[in-house]
This record gives C-alpha cells, structure tokens and sequence, in this order.
C-alpha cells in the first residue's frame, strides 16, 4: 500500500485556483489545470487580532463580559 506524499504549502504563498479548487504555491497559474484564475489565500485566511476584533464583534463583546463575570 503506498500513501501519498504530503506537501507544505506556507500562508503566504498559497493559492487557490477558481477554477479547479486546487491549492498550488504559484502565483501565476495552477498546478492541476493551468488556470491563471488564482486567489491568494493568505489574503482571505491570514487574519491578525484587530482585524478578528472588527469582523467579530459579538464574540469579542461575549468574551469581554465573561471574562469580568470571573473577575467579579
């Protein structure tokens, strides 16, 4: 039985082909069908703490008041 090989793509240099799905670390075309519709997926999926603080709102204000419920 073989198993297949596992590759790492960093962050940055993912990207995700519209047409295909396939996830390659070329940013000029795909890998699997050499499609140039690419979208860079650190772009949608590397999100630091003050952007998850303006795109989640609630959760942030959910956790603010838990965490003065313990302090009290």
């Amino acid at each position: 039985m073989n198993s297949p090989m596992l590759q790492h793509i960093p962050l940055e240099s993912a990207y995700l082909c519209q047409d295909c799905d396939c996830v390659g670390n070329s940013a000029t075309h795909c890998p699997a069908c050499a499609s140039t519709a690419l979208m860079n997926l650190a772009a949608v999926l590397n999100r630091n703490e003050v952007e998850a603080d303006i795109t989640m709102p609630g959760f942030t204000y959910a956790a603010s008041r838990a965490a003065s419920a313990l302090a009290a």
